[in-house]
């Protein structure tokens, strides 16, 4: 109803599951929505912003006008398809610098999966680079692991199946690994691997003050994607101040107030939770 009575499919749906979840997890409802100012600095979906922006186009009528303005905090919405505004691409040169990065021949599929999806293929491909095809596995025991005595068939290929039977795990050693014991299609095996659960404890970090203005949290618990200020930096009142992704979520958090940047207590690539903080702003004298 926010946007319009859109038809809700991907990916309009998920800018409209974004919005809902943002507005249950601050305790607001629509109309609260287009209570505010248009320059406020919730940190708003980008699917949403990216939506009534128009890039996904235009519905017929146009976006309900009181809320784009509110979305996009009276920045103008683009007037042209996104399409309209690409380069053509290039797939021969996509391939070789896919190639290069990869070492290995690259499919057509995937270069189009990285010209659709460029962060999501590369995340793929580090996976797949560090672990494997975990595909291949019986999804309770990639979950879970396996129970002593118990044994599993792996299917990697037609006509080639690995029978892995699991034993038991030693104690742990002075330097933090542990020896793995098993079988593997009947010979006895072993692997040594490190306990990660036996690392450090990671320092609790500060929980940010929501009487405090110049304490800056996320939105809820997720993974700092940008950090876009620093130590000692001069800020203005709704300057973006990180990117937070959450179950494929993404928001903009955006600074509260005017000031100088104090403290910064994270960095990209770093899980947070709902009440941690993320940096002290100074407030302008």
């Amino acid at each position: 109803q926010l946007f319009g009575d859109i038809v809700k499919v991907t990916p309009s749906r998920k800018a409209g599951g974004d919005m809902a979840l943002f507005l249950m997890s601050r305790g607001m409802v629509p109309n609260d929505l287009l209570k505010l100012d248009v320059q406020h600095d919730l940190p708003l979906p980008t699917s949403v912003i990216e939506l009534l922006d128009g890039a996904l186009g235009t519905p017929v009528g146009g976006w309900p006008e009181k809320l784009q303005k509110i979305v996009l905090r009276g920045k103008k919405p683009r007037r042209t398809q996104s399409g309209n505004n690409l380069s053509p691409a290039n797939f021969a040169k996509t391939q070789q610098v896919l190639e290069a990065k990869l070492g290995r021949v690259v499919r057509h599929d995937e270069v189009l999966s990285y010209l659709l999806y460029p962060k999501v293929f590369q995340d793929y491909i580090r996976k797949r680079q560090r672990f494997g095809d975990v595909s291949v596995l019986p999804t309770p025991n990639f979950f879970y692991g396996m129970q002593s005595g118990e044994e599993i068939t792996v299917h990697l290929e037609p006509g080639k199946s690995l029978v892995i039977k699991f034993w038991t795990v030693s104690e742990l050693n002075p330097d933090g690994q542990r020896t793995v014991f098993f079988e593997l299609n009947g010979q006895p095996r072993e692997v040594v691997v490190f306990d990660d659960s036996m690392k450090e404890t990671t320092p609790v970090r500060p929980k940010m003050d929501p009487n405090n203005l110049g304490h800056v949290g996320p939105p809820s618990v997720g993974l700092v994607t940008h950090v876009f200020v620093q130590v000692g930096q001069t800020i203005n009142r709704a300057e973006k101040l990180f990117i937070l992704e959450a179950m494929k979520m993404q928001s903009t958090i955006y600074s509260p107030i005017s000031g100088r940047i104090s403290q910064v207590f994270v960095t990209a690539g770093q899980h947070v939770e709902a009440d941690e903080l993320l940096s002290v702003i100074e407030p302008q004298q």
